[in-house]
């Protein structure tokens, strides 16, 4: 690495020999309490090839549980991965509440070698660590507790490894052409690093540089730096105070001032049958050609429906989806949350959703949960559901940066047309499975998520991703806005694609 000046949380000193022997079981006793109090890591190891990573992996795995520790060793994204957006491989990836993810290479050595490469200029290079930051911003927010180390050894001592293991049978197939390249091109990488460690070593998600040349030292650092890591995410765990009870809905109070837009949709326009079948059919044929031009221009498109109950989503979405080839696309309608989605962020469940490149999926319902049931109910707390506000206009920013076109509908519909829907449903035995006790409670509760919904359509609706407010008291007007609204967002999503073509994705 250049000559720099060292962190606060540099490791240099060095250790007595039988450190060891108390670290380990401290590791071990540590695990456990993580695991107790439902506390996530995430462990990130990058640094030089032959710097001891693996080593390092290693050692941990020898006392953490196994049952609760997963291990990634990632290498280039495959094919399936760059057919998504560049965090998507990352999110999936990530361990639940209580449990440990290793990863030997990680987002930081994919963005160096685009970066040394010369794939990604420096600009770009410096918008991707932010994006990290970001990333990683949000996962410590959520409580998981992120550790980095930066694994480092000289040049003249990577040679010296390589050549002894290059006449090792047992070791030779280390020793890559990647490898030597890297060594070739040693104070790129060595730049490259400094520039992304000293941009993303935040009090959130510091770095650790480990020296490692001398493999006694460096197996204790690392194993120190992790108990002492364990230990701080206890500690500030414990000081917290208990989660409040969930304070009654009429306590969640509109925080975005300005009138609400639902009061500027006019529920009184209609669409004559005759008029709708022919728009029907002129907009689903239209779709189909945009589904494969989608597909052959590999632009994901990700469609998602909120609204009222009974407001027609259902609905909306079949007449979406029959225009459309069924090997291209996939509805996932989206209810409340299971054990393993409840034990990741919020937004983890959406993430493994995304469609590859050239796909469609239509969300019914979606990550906007968040800010409109989990809040008016009181599923989250006052801290969670105002800070998603920021995290989902990141989430949306990143699909339109890695090329998705992102439509979003809000169905509307009047109280008196709400009621009447219901009605029908109970008295209709193929409807009546769509009305439930919770339908009755939601409507009763109408003015806290008439709120809700004013700050959601206020705070998420950007001029890259923004709402389409559909007039829902009339079915066939609703469901051809939707096509036509659909239609238009993707026809214009890939003139500006093909315009672009030619420009570099990682």
């Amino acid at each position: 690495m250049p000559a720099a000046a060292k962190p606060s949380n540099e490791i240099a000193k060095p250790e007595r020999a039988s450190e060891m022997d108390i670290l380990m079981p401290r590791l071990q006793l540590l695990n456990r309490r993580l695991y107790e109090a439902k506390i996530p890591a995430l462990i990130l190891f990058e640094g030089f090839e032959a710097a001891g990573r693996g080593d390092a992996t290693n050692l941990l795995l020898s006392r953490l549980d196994p049952r609760g520790t997963s291990v990634h060793m990632l290498g280039a994204p495959t094919e399936e991965e760059r057919l998504r957006p560049f965090f998507w491989r990352y999110w999936t990836l990530l361990p639940g509440r209580g449990r440990i993810g290793v990863f030997e290479n990680s987002w930081y050595h994919q963005l160096l070698e685009a970066r040394v490469d010369g794939d990604i200029k420096r600009k770009r290079f410096l918008q991707w660590l932010d994006e990290a930051n970001a990333f990683e911003r949000l996962l410590a927010e959520d409580g998981m507790l992120v550790v980095k180390f930066w694994m480092n050894v000289s040049k003249k001592e990577q040679k010296k490894r390589f050549k002894k293991w290059e006449n090792d049978p047992a070791y030779s197939f280390r020793v890559t052409k990647e490898a030597w390249r890297q060594h070739r091109r040693y104070g790129d990488w060595a730049e490259a690093a400094e520039e992304a460690i000293s941009r993303t070593d935040t009090h959130l998600a510091p770095w650790t540089r480990v020296e490692s040349d001398d493999r006694r030292l460096r197996r204790a650092a690392v194993v120190r730096r992790v108990c002492e890591a364990f230990e701080r995410a206890l500690n500030s765990a414990a000081k917290l105070p208990a989660p409040p009870k969930a304070e009654p809905p009429q306590a969640a109070a509109r925080v975005t001032s300005g009138d609400n837009p639902i009061d500027a949709i006019d529920l009184g326009v209609k669409l004559a049958f005759r008029r709708y079948e022919e728009e029907k059919g002129e907009l689903g044929g239209r779709l189909s050609e945009l589904q494969n031009f989608s597909y052959l221009n590999r632009v994901p498109v990700i469609i998602v429906f909120e609204g009222m109950d009974a407001a027609g989503k259902g609905g909306a979405i079949r007449r979406l989806a029959s225009a459309l080839d069924p090997r291209g696309y996939r509805v996932v309608p989206v209810s409340a949350p299971d054990g393993e989605e409840k034990a990741h962020h919020y937004l983890w469940r959406f993430w493994r959703e995304l469609p590859k490149a050239g796909h469609w999926t239509i969300f019914d319902r979606s990550w906007y949960g968040r800010v409109l049931v989990e809040r008016v109910e009181g599923f989250s707390r006052p801290e969670q559901w105002g800070r998603a506000y920021a995290e989902i206009r990141d989430f949306e920013t990143q699909l339109i940066g890695s090329g998705a076109v992102l439509i979003k509908f809000w169905l509307q519909i009047g109280l008196k047309e709400q009621l009447k829907r219901f009605q029908e449903r109970e008295k209709t035995e193929h409807k009546r499975y769509k009305i439930t006790q919770e339908d009755w409670r939601n409507r009763e509760k109408y003015p806290l998520y008439r709120d809700a919904i004013a700050d959601m359509l206020l705070q998420t609706s950007t001029s890259e991703a923004p709402w389409t407010l559909i007039e829902a008291n009339d079915k066939l007007w609703a469901r051809a806005k939707v096509l036509r609204t659909a239609a238009a967002a993707v026809e214009k999503a890939l003139q500006h694609a093909r315009k672009s073509a030619g420009g570099f994705r990682i």
